[in-house]
């Protein structure tokens, strides 16, 4: 009897230690914190260096930032993305970056479906965007079609009309941004006038039918794809003509943007000197000064340059900062992309950046997202003559619309400027190469063309 008791309390005791085990490993389980690892992807380094900086100002902040960088050459961003973010896996995106040539297609078109709202982030969306005073455009680009925010940038790239202030004074005989303004605009109409008036003098308004054709691109009513099917839109059909009369009249030195002979007329190594430029802040930060033939004030066109309000508002460029909707770290995510994206505070990402200071004192300044943050902060910049360029860009952003954007946008311009140069070198009758243009985006793209 005492020897089956025994027995008993043995079985007794192997049972309730396993239970105990198997308690104890589900309470480990069950407490066992999320990953400390946070995947970023982008196509440059501006944002991973911005979390470094974040890091820093945050050392409590213990997450290790895994960053994957390719590039948008060749096309070769999009589809090592789309692949990491279907693939859900402890490697899939954290936070993903997706510029403007393609950020409709991951807010509101085939990938919108991986972004997470901002409001499931913890940002407190309405209240954050009034604060910081968010242009309009890129909260409209960062919607998706349940009308939640799941995209911002850190990057104001509303457009400016950006000139040379000697070729000003010569021809107009004052080189001051207000008067400049109401001679080039607003409207193409007074624009094609100061045309005019710089060719009596021996000048070219612009360098290329490139320059003029994001502004008006990106001022058109409406997009590429109205109701599912092409759709070209009055302004854009019209920039046949433009960029045909621009040849015919001799306003400008006939260049394509992005080639040795655009960056020539920079520095007045074209053909004729050319007026003006348009464009954001980045492309007198990142192309023009560095194109100027000088460092300093009397070096090239360096310092000779100012801005003004353009003939019609535009944006050009800009990245969007997103958060996978299935990412296991999400509080850590919002935290970093509300720094970058809405923090308007003097700590927060868009005032280092506005002031140059991101990587300490002297940097280069550069407009922001954030109004509210560009109005407390310094934009004078010697390249501009001492102008403080916040003053045109703030408004600028205001200016910029949106919702004339589509996924397509890279593939079905780069089809349009090629029928357009083949009409304006009088290659193809008008017709033909509207004919023409339908015809690559019907065989190329999935998109309905009458």
């Amino acid at each position: 009897m005492k020897r089956n008791m025994r027995i008993v309390v043995s079985l007794l005791l192997i049972c309730c230690m396993s239970l105990s085990l198997f308690a104890g490993g589900q309470a480990e389980g069950a407490t066992k914190p999320a990953r400390k690892v946070i995947n970023l992807w982008s196509f440059t380094d501006e944002v991973p260096k911005m979390l470094e900086k974040y890091k820093e100002l945050n050392p409590d902040f213990d997450y290790e930032i895994n960053t994957t960088i390719i590039a948008t050459t060749d096309g070769a961003y999009q589809p090592a993305l789309d692949q990491a973010l279907a693939s859900s896996g402890e490697n899939a995106p954290d936070i993903y970056c997706a510029e403007s040539a393609f950020v409709l297609k991951y807010t509101q078109g085939d990938a919108a479906y991986f972004a997470a709202p901002y409001k499931d982030l913890g940002i407190d969306v309405d209240a954050k965007l009034k604060e910081a005073d968010i242009a309009q455009y890129t909260v409209d680009i960062g919607t998706n079609p349940n009308g939640d925010l799941v995209g911002l940038g850190y990057q104001a790239t509303g457009g400016a009309f950006i000139y040379r202030r000697s070729i000003a004074k010569d021809v107009w005989g004052t080189d001051d941004p207000a008067v400049i303004t109401s001679k080039v605009g607003p409207g193409w109409d007074k624009f094609f006038k100061a045309a005019e008036d710089l060719k009596k003098k021996g000048y070219g308004i612009i360098s290329g039918d490139g320059d003029i054709w994001h502004a008006i691109e990106g001022s058109s009513e409406k997009g590429w794809i109205v109701d599912g099917k092409l759709y070209i839109d009055p302004d854009r059909e019209a920039f046949l003509d433009i960029a045909k009369m621009l040849i015919d009249k001799g306003y400008h030195n006939d260049t394509r943007d992005w080639t040795d002979a655009w960056f020539a007329d920079m520095k007045d190594a074209g053909d004729k000197q050319i007026f003006g430029f348009f464009g954001p802040a980045w492309l007198i930060n990142y192309v023009m000064a560095g194109n100027s033939g000088g460092t300093k004030p009397g070096e090239g066109t360096y310092g000779d340059w100012a801005v003004c309000e353009p003939p019609v508002g535009f944006f050009w460029g800009g990245t969007w900062v997103l958060a996978n909707n299935n990412s296991p770290v999400k509080d850590a995510v919002g935290d970093i992309i509300e720094w970058i994206t809405l923090d308007s505070s003097n700590t927060g990402l868009q005032y280092y950046w506005a002031n140059g200071t991101l990587n300490g004192p002297g940097g280069t300044k550069d407009t922001v997202a954030s109004g509210t943050v560009m109005r407390k902060s310094d934009g004078t910049l010697d390249f501009l003559g001492g102008q403080d360029m916040f003053d045109v860009f703030v408004p600028a952003g205001k200016f910029a619309t949106g919702k004339n954007k589509t996924q397509y946008d890279e593939t079905i311009n780069m089809y349009w400027r090629d029928q357009v140069r083949e009409y304006s070198y009088g290659k193809k009758s008008r017709s033909q190469a509207i004919a023409d243009f339908k015809q690559q985006v019907a065989d190329n793209l999935a998109i309905d063309v009458d």
